[in-house]
């Protein structure tokens, strides 16, 4: 029997270019929140700083404390004089990146690059297989105060218009610097927001995932089981492990913030969803037919059509259920992708659990 959703064009659906959101909004908890029960795919609209009506005491909430760093390069070839842009992807050791450059072309092996007034100078090593470059940086003093002067925020292709202040690209509890893009579901949070859920008696779980530019990266392939994944880093803290294990031995739910909080559980959890502290690199990929050890419950953005992040909330809430919300989201105007509006997927008619 043919499994279903296992073509990339079972997630194709019609976005409006203009539903695609440019600018972030002026207060980050004033997001649209749809409100969409797993069991029953049935939909209700809200703002997001509501998200509390939905949480209840006990509950695990699941935060990724990445950093995005300002991983976007703008120099010269030092010959030529010819400008380039380089992205930095994955740090290697000993001041080597992984980095996509542009114009590829004119960047081989032994190409030298300048930026600024030559606080940062590079040499690019070698092309890998995938066209991605490993790139030597050299500069004087600390490379964080170097990259935070001359780098800019790497946002997705799809996003036009410049970010006027770096900080809203970045969650407010981002803590450890090394993501190329920010795991945008965390950036409706506010401090006030947290606080909140806190106060509620929601316990807040922070895990880490170096989020790389290959969560963009649209699905090539036809068959889905074709499409390579990209690694990322990850970390599952002692104290991370023991909330979320707490939240699941009283029965209570589990919600990750953002798919990037789901596949860093999902990839750390054992077998029967017990958590232990950890870390690796990751390049797992959930689509229809994975069953979920560990998370209960998601908040996430508004995805782009035939994207690897479509498939993962269809793996949670199945292709139907969440083809019929994105039609209704783009019916109702949502914004959609990084600046978006936020979705939350949950078992909603368990006790205790109701729209106010």
């Amino acid at each position: 029997m043919e499994m279903e959703g296992l073509k990339t064009s079972d997630y194709y659906f019609d976005l409006p270019k203009e539903l695609i959101a440019q600018d972030p909004l002026e207060d980050r908890s004033a997001s649209r929140l749809l409100v969409m029960d797993r069991q029953t795919g049935a939909t209700s609209h809200h703002i997001f700083k509501e998200i509390c009506s939905f949480l209840k005491s006990g509950d695990c909430l699941v935060l990724n404390n990445t950093k995005v760093i300002p991983a976007r390069l703008l120099g010269a070839k030092e010959d030529t004089g010819a400008a380039v842009e380089i992205l930095l992807l994955k740090r290697m050791e000993n001041d080597v990146w992984e980095t996509l450059v542009k114009p590829g072309k004119k960047l081989r092996p032994g190409a030298k690059v300048v930026f600024g007034d030559g606080r940062l100078r590079a040499e690019i090593l070698d092309v890998e297989e995938d066209g991605n470059r490993l790139v030597k940086f050299f500069y004087d003093g600390i490379w964080e105060e170097v990259l935070d002067s001359l780098g800019e925020m790497p946002l997705p292709p799809y996003i036009t218009h410049k970010l006027q202040d770096k900080n809203r690209y970045q969650t407010v509890y981002a803590k450890f610097e090394g993501s190329a893009a920010a795991p945008t579901a965390g950036l409706h949070f506010t401090k006030e927001l947290l606080a909140q859920v806190e106060a509620m008696g929601v316990d807040i779980a922070y895990v880490t995932l170096h989020v790389g530019l290959g969560t963009f990266r649209p699905v090539k392939v036809d068959n889905v089981l074709e499409h390579h994944m990209h690694t990322e880093f990850y970390q599952v803290t002692q104290e991370a492990a023991d909330k979320i294990n707490r939240a699941k031995a009283a029965g209570n739910r589990v919600i990750c913030v953002g798919t990037t909080s789901c596949r860093t559980v999902e990839s750390a959890a054992e077998a029967d969803g017990h958590m232990k502290a950890c870390s690796g690199n990751t390049d797992i990929f959930i689509y229809p037919g994975y069953k979920f050890k560990v998370m209960d419950g998601l908040i996430t953005n508004f995805h782009l059509p035939e994207s690897t992040l479509v498939m993962l909330v269809s793996a949670f809430a199945g292709r139907d259920h969440v083809l019929k919300a994105y039609e209704e989201a783009v019916k109702e105007k949502y914004r959609f992708f990084s600046f978006g509006d936020a979705m939350f997927i949950a078992d909603l008619n368990k006790e205790g659990v109701r729209a106010e």
